[in-house]
């Protein structure tokens, strides 16, 4: 993996979510981007139960990706993230007595994924209890792991396809040592998918019921 941004994307005026995401998926294929498949991004909610009198209960966050699908993503709100194989589904289900699942809070993110030289784009519908919140735009840019050696090139190519929609630096890179990258564990981008998951759960898109 390389250095990869992961953001929203406005619905265009007058459109439902699936009309733009076409629209996306047509800029792409006139760049000459080459479809590669699907894939899908999910992440499940955890209240932990038990807590002192008075604290708020604390959040976890269990996400899946299907380019790593022999693993998941445990992340702490505001700690410290743990990276599993995918049984460690079956553990949370052990641990329901500290940790209670907030069905009502799942997250998916599903579409598809296009090439284009050395760029990876996933273009998704990111949809909770069945009704589409928003739509992600994931861009890696495979050879390389330093952001700031690689961001104008990314920015430049984004804004090809997305216009004046172009995202600004993730501030995931801002809290690392010289802006270097982690491409190995994809925590990066999974806590980009996070944030993302948090501000789309707070909104309500008219039109939004997923066909």
């Amino acid at each position: 993996m390389g250095v990869t941004c992961v953001c929203q994307v406005p619905v265009a005026e007058g459109k439902s979510v699936q009309q733009t995401v076409d629209i996306l998926h047509k800029k792409l294929e006139q760049l000459g981007a080459v479809k590669q498949g699907s894939f899908c991004v999910d992440c499940e909610t955890y209240h932990a139960t038990g807590n002192v009198s008075g604290q708020p209960s604390k959040l976890l966050y269990v996400m899946h990706n299907s380019e790593t699908p022999l693993s998941c993503l445990a992340l702490f709100e505001g700690g410290p993230c743990l990276i599993a194989d995918a049984n460690f589904d079956v553990l949370m289900v052990k641990l329901k007595s500290h940790f209670q699942n907030s069905k009502a809070h799942k997250v998916e993110c599903r579409g598809s994924r296009y090439r284009y030289c050395d760029f990876l784009i996933k273009v998704g519908t990111v949809t909770m209890s069945s009704s589409a919140r928003g739509i992600s735009v994931e861009v890696e840019y495979c050879p390389c792991v330093v952001p700031g050696d690689c961001w104008n090139l990314m920015k430049e190519f984004t804004q090809s396809f997305l216009g004046p929609s172009v995202p600004e630096l993730p501030s995931v890179f801002a809290a690392k040592p010289e802006g270097l990258f982690a491409p190995a564990d994809s925590v990066d981008t999974m806590t980009q998918y996070l944030e993302l998951f948090n501000k789309l759960r707070k909104l309500q898109i008219p039109g939004s019921n997923v066909r």
